[in-house]
Formats: structure tokens, C-alpha cells, sequence
């Protein structure tokens, strides 16, 4: 729904300084009936819905194709997404093409990410890339709530700026914050802060002069060094890939310049990891080939 939001720093009430934004919230919930994962609630407001559940790999793992039609997010905007999945269930939620941050004239846009897993439970979120334009302020913040022997991957993709167009990250910032916790224990925490046209973007420690950067990671009782070892036989196509694992945790990175090269850095992971921490070998989404 639209919802007018006042410019950063400028009175609230004050008529010239209000732009015209959305906000939009989707809660999903999961449960396992019969072997079967139905999705037995879903609630939106606005702008962000799911198509329906798809089953490409059977009746146990349902599949969410998370929509947010405007296709991109403005300053001023705000998106939640949270999902609860109860014992047993296991749900892959995805999206159909890149989230795109557009330049802002002030206002900060937000997107945040809750899920909660009961023991037994997966759930995984596999969104495909973030591209965040030149000028855009963006924060992205990720909670994640695991109870149990409950299990979750995740990835995420940064592109600064359109390499495409020829455009580079030389203004604006990109703020995110992760948070894994299992049994109401933090098991990873990871915040980022990078501003357009800073040193940082060049450093070797940081973005090295490269655009794309991305991240994937499981949380698992079940990661062992075995684990680990399988994965560092795959390599990215393009660029530079590293992955290490932390009890209950396993972490891959990327860095490069192509985020079609991250991608199938992380599907190669996500291939290797899935089978052993899920009990399912991988099975992609049809909309990753669209």
C-alpha cells in the first residue's frame, strides 16, 4: 500500500519534504502434514506476495516464489518477509529475477528477513542476486531463528552497481546485518557497511576493485570437516571462492566481477551441502532457468 514517508532530517509534517513509498509485509507459515509440507498460512500487505506452492521435487519440500511486483526498491520503502516452519517441514523460498535498489534522493529503503525453524525442520533462502544502483541507500537485515536440530542455507549476491550499463558504486551506502541463532544462542553474527566511492571499495581486505560479492551459509548440527573438504574441491568459474566451517556452521565466499560466476559458484555448494545436511540431493527451481 502506498504510505508517505518525510525526507530524512526534515520535519514530519512538513508538506514538501513528503515522497510517496511502499510498504509491504508477507508472513508465511509451514507445517508437515503426512510427510507433506503445505504452506498453512500466508498474510500480506501491499506490494510482496508468493505465487503457489510449487512440489518440482516431491510432496516433501515446498517450493515459494517470493514476488515483489513493483521490481525494484525505492528510498523510502519498506519490505518484510518472514516465515515460521514448524517440526518436519522444509520449504525452499526464491525469487524470480535480481532485487534491484534504485538511487535514492534521501530516504533510506529497508528489507527485512525473519524466519523461525522448529527442530526437525529446513528451510532455505536462495533469492537470486542484489543489485544495488549508484546512489541508492539500502539496508538488509537477516534474522534467523533455529530450534533444535533445525537446519538452514542461505545466500546472498551483491553487485555494486550495473557492470552492465558501465555504472559503478560511487555514491550512496549498502548496510546489512546477519543474524544466526540457534536455541536462543548467537552462532553468527556479520554486519557490513559499504559507502560508494570509499577506500574500502578498492582495499584488498574488502571489496579488492571487484562489484560482486556474496556469501553462503548452512547452519547444521550435521557440518563436519568431511563437509568442508568436499566443497573446497569446487571452484567458481570467474573470480575467487573460499568456504570454511565453524562447529554448526559452514561459510562460503565470493569475489569477483560476475555474478552469473557467483551463482554457480553457489549452486555447486549448495549441491554438495544440500544432500548432507537436508537428506535431498539438489533440485533447482525452474525459475533460476527462465
Amino acid at each position: 500500500m502506498d504510505s508517505p514517508l518525510s525526507l530524512a532530517g526534515a520535519p514530519a509534517g512538513a508538506k514538501s519534504a513528503r515522497v510517496r513509498t511502499w510498504r509491504a509485509q508477507l508472513a508465511l507459515e509451514f507445517e508437515c502434514r503426512a510427510a507433506r509440507t503445505v504452506l498453512s498460512a500466508r498474510r500480506h500487505d501491499g506490494p510482496l506476495v508468493i505465487q503457489k506452492p510449487l512440489y518440482p521435487e516431491g510432496a516433501g519440500v515446498c517450493h515459494a516464489i517470493i514476488v515483489h511486483p513493483p521490481a525494484g526498491i525505492a528510498g523510502g520503502d519498506e519490505l518484510e518477509i518472514t516465515a515460521r516452519l514448524e517440526k518436519k517441514a522444509h520449504a525452499l523460498m526464491t525469487t524470480p529475477g535480481a532485487t534491484k535498489w534504485y538511487r535514492s534522493a534521501g530516504p533510506w529503503a529497508y528489507q527485512h528477513i525473519r524466519f523461525s525453524v522448529d527442530s526437525g525442520a529446513c528451510v532455505e533462502w536462495l533469492p537470486q542476486e542484489t543489485i544495488v544502483f549508484d546512489g541508492a541507500l539500502a539496508e538488509l537485515r537477516t534474522n534467523v531463528q533455529l530450534f533444535g536440530d533445525a537446519c538452514y542455507i542461505g545466500s546472498e549476491i551483491l553487485c555494486l552497481g550495473r557492470a552492465g550499463a558501465g555504472e559503478c558504486f560511487t555514491k550512496g551506502e549498502y548496510r546489512a546485518r546477519t543474524v544466526i541463532e540457534r536455541d536462543g544462542k548467537s552462532i553468527w553474527l556479520e554486519r557490513a557497511q559499504l559507502q560508494g566511492g570509499s577506500p574500502a571499495l578498492t582495499s584488498p581486505v574488502v571489496m579488492a576493485g571487484q562489484s560482486v560479492a556474496g556469501t553462503f551459509i548452512a547452519a547444521s548440527p550435521r557440518i563436519d570437516h568431511g563437509l568442508l573438504e568436499l566443497c573446497r574441491g569446487v571452484r567458481p568459474l570467474a573470480g575467487s571462492g573460499a568456504v570454511t566451517a565453524m562447529p554448526g556452521l559452514f561459510v562460503g565466499r565470493y569475489l569477483g566481477a560476475s555474478s552469473e560466476a557467483a551463482k554457480n559458484y553457489f549452486a555447486q555448494l549448495w549441491r554438495v551441502v544440500r544432500p548432507a545436511l537436508a537428506g535431498r540431493s539438489a533440485s533447482e527451481p525452474r525459475i533460476w532457468r527462465t
